[in-house]
């Protein structure tokens, strides 16, 4: 009887374990930049291409928090103070941000009723993205590898997406749509069992710890169970709620009206006769 008494403790100690189960993920991004700056024009030294692609590189690489629980989390880049604003430099580089993926983005994930809920803005405006989750359709492989202590196993999404390149030389604009085949390569670790991993990458039986669709890298450097000051995991509420489709056209939108503004002004003008030329 005494040992009946202690197994239907046990089980209930690790359901209710389960249910309180909690975690941090810690991930550093990094990303390939598709703009070029200064191409074919005069006055543009290769130091001044070499600067404008480090701080390019510098601004892509970043470190994101998923903070989860079984079933719902919460995606955000780590809060840091904010560094000194420099001067435009020599070479007249300035940064132009459409909104989307910023320091105060908060991305909410719930997996068992398949919806998110994504705080973000569009030149400086903020929007509340409410809709289904997207549904990958993951190719399971066999093959592993290890990622820090935890043995990963392969999965792939193929999708096929259409991209739109403008260029600006010289106050010319001509633009290229073409369609390419992107390949999404996961790798997903079985021994933390959700079915969650950064951004909106989902679906796998298993924690994603690594993201690579050939522009985007995301890593998980550290993972923390059951952390003793978890963080408390809410959907946020601020920003104008729109649907995901209601939102990319709203970023299209805004995106066409600045392309307007630079073929009018013909290209953004950085200072010595600089213009960029920018992809993806």
């Amino acid at each position: 009887m005494k040992t009946i008494i202690t197994i239907i403790a046990l089980v209930f100690i690790t359901a209710l374990n389960a249910q309180n189960f909690t975690g941090k993920a810690i991930y550093k991004t990094s990303k390939k930049s598709d703009v070029k700056f200064g191409e074919g024009q005069e006055g543009i030294t290769d130091k001044m291409r070499e600067e404008f692609q480090k701080r390019l590189q510098k601004m892509n690489q970043k470190t994101f928090i998923l903070n989860f629980d079984k079933n719902t989390s919460i995606y955000k880049e780590e809060e840091k103070l904010e560094a000194p604003k420099t001067k435009v430099g020599s070479a007249g580089i300035k940064m132009i941000s459409l909104g989307g993926s910023g320091s105060a983005d908060i991305y909410y994930k719930n997996i068992k009723q398949k919806k998110f809920a994504n705080k973000t803005e569009i030149m400086g405006k903020a929007f509340l993205v409410k809709d289904k989750l997207k549904e990958y359709d993951w190719e399971l492989s066999s093959e592993t590898k290890n990622i820090g202590q935890y043995t990963c196993y392969k999965a792939t999404h193929t999708k096929e997406v259409e991209n739109k390149t403008i260029s600006m030389v010289n106050g010319k604009t001509k633009e290229n749509i073409t369609k390419e085949t992107v390949v999404t390569t996961a790798w997903y670790t079985t021994q933390v069992a959700i079915s969650n991993g950064p951004a909106d990458y989902q679906g796998l039986p298993g924690l994603i710890l690594e993201i690579n669709d050939g522009k985007n890298m995301i890593v998980c450097t550290e993972i923390i169970l059951n952390p003793e000051n978890a963080t408390e995991i809410k959907e946020p509420t601020k920003g104008k709620v729109v649907s995901l489709k209601k939102y990319k056209k709203i970023q299209k939108e805004k995106s066409d009206e600045l392309m307007e503004k630079m073929k009018s002004r013909k290209g953004i003008d950085l200072g010595n006769g600089i213009n960029i030329k920018m992809g993806g």
